[in-house]
């Protein structure tokens, strides 16, 4: 089932919207439309708004969701010209045409893309290296047998009472020595006054 949308009149130059058009002629309407919108081109609008009228048309009429469409055909026909004057030198003019288009886009139903191939061919297999080493040698084999890892146990030794009090102590002991050390490298008061 085929659905379409017609804007005729269109001030924008048939050019430039064929250039947009054939960008997305083929794709799915959704990505197709969300791809028009960010486009920077004056075609483009006019193309987004022609597509988005025609989405919406199948919709509507035809309760089709939005995102099984695909643009089958988009025709940018040219309209008629405008014909307006720019003044030249020695009272002369020259002819400006605007032109415009009539844009047609006619979307259609699928049922999206499919992830296996329809005639079900299989992968190709990878080729080898072997043969392509000629006189040179041949490939040498791989080992057949892998070691197993090796795992190693760590053990924590158990810590007793006893040998944490030793520690306890001698922490103890060499606090004290540091601080008569430190009592008697502190200079006297004599020697402060010289």
């Amino acid at each position: 089932m085929e659905v379409r949308a017609v804007a005729k009149f269109v001030r924008v130059q048939p050019r430039k919207v064929r250039l947009v058009a054939r960008e997305v002629r083929g794709a799915p309407a959704a990505l197709a439309a969300n791809k028009l919108r960010f486009h920077p081109s004056k075609g483009a609008k006019a193309l987004h708004k022609v597509l988005v009228s025609a989405m919406a048309n199948a919709q509507e009429n035809h309760g089709v969701s939005p995102d099984m469409l695909r643009i089958s055909n988009i025709a940018v026909d040219e309209g008629p010209h405008m014909k307006r004057m720019q003044a030249r030198a020695m009272g002369r003019g020259n002819r400006i045409l605007k032109k415009t288009s009539h844009i047609t886009v006619t979307v259609e139903d699928y049922e999206g893309e499919q992830s296996v191939k329809p005639h079900g061919t299989k992968a190709k297999p990878r080729p080898t290296l072997a043969g392509k080493r000629g006189k040179k040698g041949s490939a040498p084999a791989a080992p057949e047998a892998v070691a197993a890892p090796v795992v190693e146990e760590v053990t924590t030794p158990e810590v007793t009472s006893e040998e944490v009090s030793d520690a306890v102590e001698s922490i103890e002991v060499t606090q004290a020595a540091a601080e008569t050390t430190e009592a008697a490298s502190a200079p006297t008061e004599e020697g402060e006054n010289k």
